[in-house]
């Protein structure tokens, strides 16, 4: 291959580096350059994270793969690519399992993957992550010349520093002894949740966190049941100065109203019947770091106005106590309530609401980020297969289509429990038990795509007769009081899924006579 074909190949890589793209953009064309170059039916680029690889591009995988996160004690054939310096090809009989089994998009009915090929990549000589490429065909790289993919490899690395370089992103120091000592430790059964998204809407929460989570302001976290609510707050104070400290959760739904002033604030002996000893509270467990109070519109009112003082003067008192304590602790507070509305009615003291929402974060619902939800799939499917104890478990394209078209009223939590029951129907009755197993539509025991749609919109069509102005008015005011229905109220939320600014959403409605 000549030099101009290679930087023919590797220019429009070099292009893409300097935008403002998240991971999956900025390194696609570099993986279709790499395709380009050599013969592979897939490629991917896969970051070190202390003991798992995170894929942060694809190229002929299925988009599921970016969800997926490869633990290195789960996956020892990308351990074996990874432990050796140069570029290694594995035999077509290796037994080790391949973790790209069933998500090549490859020919029809062909799961397994034949050939595979990977490089390491290092930056400033420590271990940053990994080049794999992978064929259907168990001959494909007879000839590739390995010192061809070797300074291939390098040249992704110095890509890769100089594009994270560019976009700004924090990386963990010393990968090297990461690696050693991740592979150490003792295994855990599941990976960390994280808060993951490529969509416009979580690109924005995200520069939102990065924004607000080196402050000390207290931030009002608030969606939709199910969307994340809390990995939002997790990611707040990862992020923060107080990220070595604890993240102490309390849930105000989960507790009668006479116990959560003595979780909130401690009690000493005899406070109330059965406080046989004294006990601190959540806001001295989190002192130097975070409390989150989740679901914080059930708190009571009486409640409600001493974590007030607590928040304006950091001192506290236990329940039974004239002993005063002073803490440092910043608070995140979430809610799926329209705090405002729960002023208005009187069931939330608007003294509160206005210290809680010092910066206001909302987090967006699933059926508002496209193919994030694809991307969250993986990430379950493959807790799944580990669970299952599953060679692959892939989604089929129909049951992609049938995720990507549901209105998910129960969000992130819906999808999670809906392919832990998908792949438990797949796999029943199945004799032998099998190595890859396919997810389609029917084991999701979802709606047929556009079938319920298609029936509301028939049904939400004017009468005949009906004038084409009084007809638009009618269908806007259908869509309007839908929105404010699947969010409760909220009149920012429903402008959102509506494309429209709330207040001009507002002066509508007033004209529809819907306020």
């Amino acid at each position: 291959m000549t030099t101009k074909e290679v930087l023919g190949a590797v220019l429009p890589a070099l292009e893409a580096l300097p935008g403002d793209l998240p991971d999956e953009q900025r390194f696609a064309p570099l993986l279709e350059a790499v395709r380009a170059l050599l013969p592979c039916d897939a490629t991917a680029l896969l970051r070190l994270e202390g003991d798992t690889l995170r894929p942060l591009a694809v190229a002929g995988l299925t988009h599921d793969t970016l969800g997926r996160r490869f633990r290195l004690a789960d996956h020892p054939r990308l351990l074996t690519l990874l432990q050796r310096r140069g570029p290694t090809r594995l035999a077509a009989d290796c037994e080790l399992p391949d973790p790209y089994d069933g998500l090549v998009q490859g020919r029809p009915g062909q799961l397994e993957v034949h050939d595979c090929m990977g490089c390491p990549l290092y930056v400033a000589d420590q271990p940053w992550g990994l080049l794999t490429l992978d064929a259907l065909d168990p001959r494909a790289f007879d000839a590739v010349d390995v010192a061809f993919l070797d300074t291939l490899g390098r040249l992704v690395a110095a890509l890769v520093a100089v594009g994270e370089r560019i976009g700004g992103l924090t990386r963990q120091a010393q990968r090297e002894q990461q690696l050693a000592r991740a592979l150490a430790e003792e295994p855990a059964p599941l990976r960390h949740r994280e808060l993951a998204g490529h969509s416009a809407p979580m690109r924005r929460l995200q520069r939102e966190i990065d924004t607000v989570a080196g402050t000390d302001l207290t931030v009002l976290i608030t969606g939709e049941t199910g969307v994340g609510k809390e990995l939002v707050a997790q990611a707040i104070h990862a992020r923060s100065r107080r990220a070595r400290q604890p993240l102490i959760t309390l849930n105000c739904a989960a507790l009668p109203d006479n116990l959560v002033e003595s979780e909130l604030f401690g009690h000493v002996r005899g406070a109330f019947t059965g406080a046989v000893g004294e006990r601190c509270g959540k806001f001295e467990l989190a002192d130097g770091g975070t409390l989150l109070l989740d679901e914080v519109g059930e708190l009571p009112l009486g409640v409600q106005a001493k974590l007030l003082r607590v928040l304006q003067s950091g001192q506290l008192q236990r329940l039974g106590s004239d002993r005063e304590h002073r803490v440092d602790v910043r608070v995140l507070a979430a809610t799926n309530r329209d705090l405002a509305a729960e002023v208005r009615a009187g069931r939330f003291r608007a003294d509160l609401y206005h210290r809680l929402g010092a910066y206001p974060l909302t987090v967006p619902p699933l059926r508002e980020r496209g193919r994030d939800v694809l991307l969250l799939a993986g990430g379950f499917l493959e807790e799944n297969r580990v669970r299952l104890g599953l060679r692959g478990l892939r989604l089929a394209a129909d049951a992609q289509q049938a995720l990507l078209h549901q209105p998910w009223p129960g969000n992130v939590r819906e999808l999670e429990h809906l392919l832990a029951r998908a792949a438990l129907r797949a796999l029943a009755g199945q004799t032998p038990r099998p190595r890859i197993l396919t997810l389609h539509a029917e084991h999701l025991d979802l709606a047929p795509a556009g079938g319920a749609a298609a029936d509301h919109d028939a049904a939400a069509l004017p009468s005949a007769g009906t004038s084409l102005r009084q007809a638009v008015d009618e269908v806007q005011r259908r869509l309007i009081e839908q929105a404010l229905a699947r969010h409760a109220g909220n009149w920012a939320a429903a402008a959102r899924e509506l494309g429209q600014d709330r207040g001009n959403l507002q002066r509508l409605a007033r004209r529809l006579g819907l306020k």
